[in-house]
């Protein structure tokens, strides 16, 4: 069993962390509103597996890109075996420090994106939260994602999105639509004399997707995807809500605004292959 891409050599990370975006990042992944965002999705992704016809069971959850665990403690007080890792070395001590505090087992690691530890085919669910948008080489990322994902496993992506002006990256208004020269500057900006504009992140974002995009990548590496309108939990909403979704499942031009009107992209992709 393979473990990572064959002869491929591992990027050399920085593994340490600002002071500021530390103490930024430690609070905000405590947040009523982090804890809502991160539970919503882990509500979503067992709706799906259960909507496919498995039935409940213990999954093998792979948080790459954890940070300070929040996700992770999330799937472990399911009692889920989660398996977690990050380049950060400073977020995966709390993420450890805070599992610990709740008695929970959960496999840390200190690693890259685009160099997986895991085994072929060992995952159930493998989450991209909030991470794609700052690995430059993302399409190897999304190959480890599809090398250690089961059959009929779900990969779950959130990532920036290029195509609504608002967005939390940079703090600079209508980021997502500067021309790629203009931010490749602010990039610059951002990791030497600005900062600031990243909240002191040491990899800001440089990649901007769409969903589009997304799923055709996805599959070209045989995983069907689902935006955020498919998988809405429909029966717990509001008639007109409903009544909004969908009409935007059924016309493609207003799924598109739809796109557009929401900050950042959420993808769900199944692993269909045999």
């Amino acid at each position: 069993m393979k473990t990572a891409i064959e002869d491929e050599k591992p990027t050399t990370w920085d593994h340490s962390s600002d002071e500021r975006f530390y103490d930024y990042y430690a609070k905000a992944s405590q947040s009523k509103e982090a804890q809502q965002r991160f539970r919503s999705i882990r509500d979503c992704v067992l709706r799906t597996i259960e909507k496919g016809g498995s039935a409940a069971r213990i999954l093998e959850v792979a948080d790459i890109g954890c940070g300070a665990g929040t996700q992770s403690l999330l799937w472990a007080e399911l009692a889920h075996h989660v398996h977690g890792l990050d380049v950060n070395e400073r977020l995966l001590s709390l993420a450890r420090e805070r599992a610990q505090q709740f008695g929970y087992t959960i496999d840390f690691r200190l690693g890259s994106a685009t160099h997986l530890p895991w085994a072929d085919a060992s995952m159930d669910v493998c989450l991209l939260l909030e991470l794609l948008e700052h690995v430059p080489l993302w399409q190897p990322c999304l190959d480890e994602c599809a090398r250690v994902l089961r059959p009929g496993g779900i990969l779950v992506i959130t990532t920036s999105n290029k195509l609504c002006p608002i967005q939390q990256e940079f703090n600079l208004p209508l980021y997502s639509w500067y021309p790629a020269a203009l931010k490749r500057y602010f990039e610059r900006l951002a990791v030497t004399t600005r900062p600031q504009l990243v909240n002191y992140a040491k990899y800001p974002a440089v990649n901007w997707f769409s969903f589009y995009g997304l799923r055709a990548e996805l599959a070209e590496r045989g995983l069907d995807s689902l935006d955020r309108f498919d998988v809405i939990d429909l029966p717990n909403k509001h008639g007109w809500i409903r009544a909004v979704v969908y009409c935007m499942r059924a016309a493609p031009p207003l799924r598109w605004l739809g796109h557009v009107a929401t900050p950042g992209t959420m993808v769900l992709a199944v692993n269909n292959s045999r």
